[in-house]
């Protein structure tokens, strides 16, 4: 593959307040760096040594490429970090889940009301013989309950499996079958823009032939009730009565499985990605303090799901892991209309908001009007997360959100990095396109297929060189495909995405490896292309694809969606293409423009360019599991 991009690299630059750098956690960022380059392992146990252990580490890291051990023969419960030390420490009566429901229901829970919920919902697990080690399937709406479910297997050592609830009933049973889930755990039904969805009947579809399923656990939210099988079902409520209050955490070892999360591969069925309690902790720790700065009086509002590894990380563990209050909502940015997200960071004071490009290009497209309606100045810190933030949609961000004073991270991780890798920490120059530098703790570069690092300005492969503390483990029941990640491109980890970096280190991502588009031998990022289309006032969103061309090698198509107040014609796609020859050349310039209503995209955001190639191109699509319709 050849190295040389055509990338017009962005020099403009936003330099926040000096002081949100002298009172932020991290600091200076290159003083942060060098101390962690000057001692890696005394970086991580600084961090280590913040959390509680019940037994204390022997070494920091064994590094047997590329298998690791962190924190090893150390003893801990991550829960225990979560819930028992605020409750011992003057945080019981701290506010830890502020929860706004589809219909406007509110419901707040205080650290001590949480702890005695997942005791008791631990010690209800027990009841139906679950053990550590045993594998627990969740798959719910947003509400509480997830967070309790989640927690009380992690505080008896059972390993949990989130499958997010807009998922289908194959692609809920592959994951039951992969795990051997013991139990399920799952609601009547969730709502969504007002409307029931029903999930009982699809674990119901989802169970048969899963020999390993012994009793399904069902909140029951409507009413009437629906009834229960005896035989096989329980009420989430009434495992809870009639057990112990009090559940002692389960001694767990560093390296010991915390969860399985599964991910969807471009072909083949999911990937059940393993993280370890120990490490995981230890990241997710770190970079919600340090990352997103947060403080005691901080209200977080991640608008991700536990389906997701940004709910994991972000929502449930980082967060309490800090004694933070979180914000968790079940409602969708435009219902009832596109005001209530605004409309709850106004309520809720909230004071960091992380949510995702495809959102912000929604809010873009609907009109500045909206969020000017409501009082954003509580908002210190703005995130972004899912793909990369377009130079349009932060400047969006920074200016109408942020109102120009809020940080902005534009954040670049994996579900198999549990952690973010690469963002620009609170201070620093924030760089419209760019996710950011290295985040302290991890070692990143852009590099060749022979693994050597690339000038400035040349586009090559993301890669990790080092280890770090919340990197999964294995892939579940696949080690050989864990093994792939890291000996594709020299021993480095490889994340499978194409990126540039500028002369300041500062990394930006052009989309994945598998979205190259080869234009008369010149290889162009799909995400740039993107970005200089959705740059237009005309455009909200953008996907383009590569189709086979004999003269080219590919030709590029691009699929848009406009803004309000704008139509479709054939002169504004002379105007797009026109656009995109000014901002990137005539390399590439769409051959072709169609304009849509809607793209595809996982319920986490991100859109499936590959499920638009099949469609063009009359291709299997592979696993569409993730599609969010």
């Amino acid at each position: 593959m050849s190295e040389n991009f055509d990338v017009k690299l962005n020099g403009k630059s936003y330099l926040p307040d000096p002081s949100v750098k002298e009172n932020s956690w991290i600091g200076d960022y290159e003083t942060a760096y060098n101390e962690f380059l000057n001692d890696p392992e005394k970086h991580w146990e600084t961090v280590a040594e913040e959390l509680e252990w019940f037994k204390k580490w022997d070494k920091v890291r064994e590094w047997d490429h590329p298998h690791a051990k962190w924190f090893t023969n150390a003893k801990l419960n991550i829960t225990h970090n979560c819930l028992d030390r605020h409750v011992m420490n003057g945080k019981r009566n701290k506010v830890a889940i502020i929860w706004v429901g589809d219909d406007g229901k509110e419901e707040v829970l205080t650290y001590r009301q949480l702890y005695r919920e997942v005791m008791r919902f631990a010690n209800g697990l027990k009841s139906l013989g679950v053990e550590k080690g045993d594998r627990v399937c969740i798959y719910m709406p947003f509400v509480p309950e997830q967070i309790i479910a989640m927690l009380a297997c992690a505080r008896i050592g059972a390993v949990h499996s989130v499958v997010f609830g807009g998922f289908g009933a194959n692609a809920l049973h592959s994951r039951i079958k992969d795990a051997q889930a013991k139990i399920v755990i799952t609601a009547d039904a969730s709502l969504r823009r007002g409307k029931r969805i029903d999930l009982k009947s699809l674990v119901d579809e989802a169970v048969v032939n899963a020999s390993s399923v012994e009793k399904i656990v069902v909140l029951r939210r409507m009413t009437p009730q629906m009834e229960l099988f005896s035989e096989i079902e329980v009420d989430f409520y009434e495992i809870m009565e009639d057990v112990e209050k009090e559940c002692e955490s389960e001694i767990m070892d560093s390296e010991d499985p915390l969860f399985i999360l599964y991910t969807s591969g471009t072909t083949g069925p999911a990937k059940g990605i393993v993280h370890a309690c120990g490490g995981y902790m230890v990241g997710t720790y770190y970079t919600t303090k340090n990352m997103f700065d947060i403080k005691e009086s901080d209200v977080m509002w991640c608008t991700a799901d536990p389906g997701w590894i940004t709910g994991h990380s972000y929502i449930v563990y980082g967060p309490l892991s800090m004694g933070a209050t979180i914000l968790i909502s079940e409602t969708t940015p435009d219902y009832p209309d596109p005001g209530v997200w605004w409309s709850m960071i106004e309520e809720f004071d909230v004071t960091i908001f992380y949510t995702a490009p495809t959102a912000i290009r929604m809010f873009m497209r609907m009109g500045e009007e909206w969020p000017e309606k409501y009082n954003l100045s509580s908002l210190r810190i703005l995130g972004s997360v899912g793909e990369p933030l377009n130079p349009e949609a932060f400047e969006w961000y920074y200016r109408v959100i942020g109102k120009e004073k809020c940080p902005i991270l534009d954040t670049w991780w994996q579900t198999e990095t549990g952690m973010h890798m690469l963002t620009t920490t609170v201070g620093e120059p924030m760089k419209p396109g760019f996710a950011g530098r290295p985040v302290p703790g991890i070692v990143a570069d852009v590099v060749d297929e022979n693994g050597e690092p690339v000038p400035a300005g040349t586009g090559g492969f993301l890669v990790i060189k080092e280890p770090w503390p919340s990197m999964m483990r294995t892939v579940y029941n696949n080690d050989e495909r864990y093994r792939q990640y890291w000996s594709t491109v020299k021993n480095y980890y490889t994340a499978g995405d194409l990126a540039v970096k500028d002369e300041d280190g500062y990394i930006m991502i052009l989309g994945r490896s598998d979205d190259v588009l080869i234009v008369a031998g010149h290889n162009i990022g799909s995400a740039e292309v993107e970005s200089a289309l959705v740059s237009h006032e005309a455009v909200a969103e953008a996907a383009v694809i590569g189709k086979p061309d004999p003269l080219k090698g590919d030709s590029i198509k691009a699929f848009i969606i406009l803004r309000m107040g704008y139509n479709a014609s054939d002169k504004l796609k002379l105007e797009l293409v026109y656009h995109v020859r000014m901002n990137l050349g005539p390399i590439a310039i769409p051959s072709e423009i169609e304009f849509v209503e809607s793209l595809p995209k996982t319920r986490s955001g991100k859109i499936m360019r590959r499920l638009l190639k099949a469609q063009e191109l009359g291709q299997d699509p592979g696993d569409i599991s993730t599609l969010e319709d």
